[in-house]
This record gives C-alpha cells, structure tokens and sequence, in this order.
C-alpha cells in the first residue's frame, strides 16, 4: 500500500531532519552560539576547536545545508552569519509536541497525587 500524501514526508520534514541532523553535534552548537553574537570569519570560528580547517569546513558546509548560516564572499574573506529562521522551525516543531507531553504529565501528576490521597501508607 502506497503511503498518502498527507503520511508521506514532507520536504519540512526532510528541512527539520537536517537542522536537527546539524544541532546533534557539539562542534556545530557552539560555531552557532559564536555566531549568535554576530558574522564570523572561518578562522575566527575554527579559534577554539583543536581540528583542522577542512573539519571546520565540514561542520560549515552542514550548517549551511540546513538553512543555518549563510556564507558570503566579502573580499578575500568569506563571513559566515546565523540565519535564526530554521532555529525558530525547529522550536516551532518541538513547542507542539512540549506542550502535549506537558498535558500528559500534568494528568500523570494529578492521577498519582490522586492515588497517594487515597492510599497514603503505599509508596511507590
């Protein structure tokens, strides 16, 4: 049985599985914190990491893939700049299923105040 469209994935769905795909590794996070305080050369984002600049590179070309910078060629230099929209996607996406395993957990929460109410002597 071929899968409808509405369960098949989505081009969102393959975006949201590179920018997280991008945020899995610690590397890449703190290359985008450094660049949360504004555009950063190469070099200055290779600074703090003891690997080489084509893993720097790497790591660049995978962000970028996400939507998660944007390299431009300034001169000799070739600034990279965060671009906050996939981020804000990606917290869209976790935001909706955040306030869903809230709901659960309050229930959750209310269902074993209610049991130890009751049955105050049992532990769990």
């Amino acid at each position: 049985m071929t899968p409808s469209p509405a369960q098949s994935p989505s081009s969102s769905t393959d975006h949201l599985s590179a920018i997280f795909m991008a945020l899995a590794d610690p590397t890449r996070r703190a290359m985008l914190q450094a660049l949360s305080q504004g555009e950063r050369t190469l070099t200055e984002l290779a600074s703090p990491f003891s690997i080489s600049v084509p893993a720097v590179t790497k790591h660049l070309r995978i962000l970028e893939r996400a939507g998660l910078i944007v390299r431009r060629r300034q001169a000799q230099r070739k600034p990279c700049s965060l671009q906050a929209r996939p981020l804000n996607e990606a917290a869209a996406w976790i935001d909706r299923y955040r306030a869903e395993w809230e709901e659960r957990l309050d229930r959750l929460d209310a269902f074993v105040t209610t049991q130890q109410r009751q049955n105050p002597g049992e532990s769990a």
